[in-house]
């Protein structure tokens, strides 16, 4: 009987175990270079935003994008996952290349920008 009680308890422990971490940061937060790919020109469309903008203030910065993708994460399919970085959007811009926002988590629509793929040959649609 004991036993029954430790391995239910130890299970009980470990599904908790990612809720009673520190507060999830996500990925728009890095200001590392990895977050940016490529060089934008000078007066392009990227040369005028950066890594933590949300989607609004970039589409008011340099306009709608010619054609976006959407996509869930694997933290959207964690049980009990009450963070961010549940789904991912693309941006393809022609000719620039293409911005990828991070969202979901518990109150919270936003999209936040984490990441800019600098490509001069992006055809501006999804491949």
């Amino acid at each position: 009987m004991k036993i029954k009680s430790l391995i239910l308890a130890s299970s009980v422990a470990l599904l908790f175990a990612g809720y009673a971490q520190p507060g999830y940061s996500a990925p728009a937060d890095q200001t590392d270079s990895s977050a940016v790919v490529g060089t934008p020109a000078p007066g392009s469309k990227f040369s005028k935003i950066q890594i933590g903008m949300y989607s609004k203030q970039v589409s008011d910065l340099i306009g709608p994008p010619t054609d976006q993708k959407s996509y869930a994460t694997g933290k959207a399919f964690i049980p009990f996952h009450f963070g961010g970085d549940n789904y991912r959007f693309e941006y393809f811009y022609k000719g620039e290349g293409t911005l990828t926002f991070s969202g979901g988590g518990i109150g919270s629509s936003a999209l936040k920008l984490i990441k800019i793929t600098v490509n001069t040959a992006e055809s501006g649609y999804v491949h």
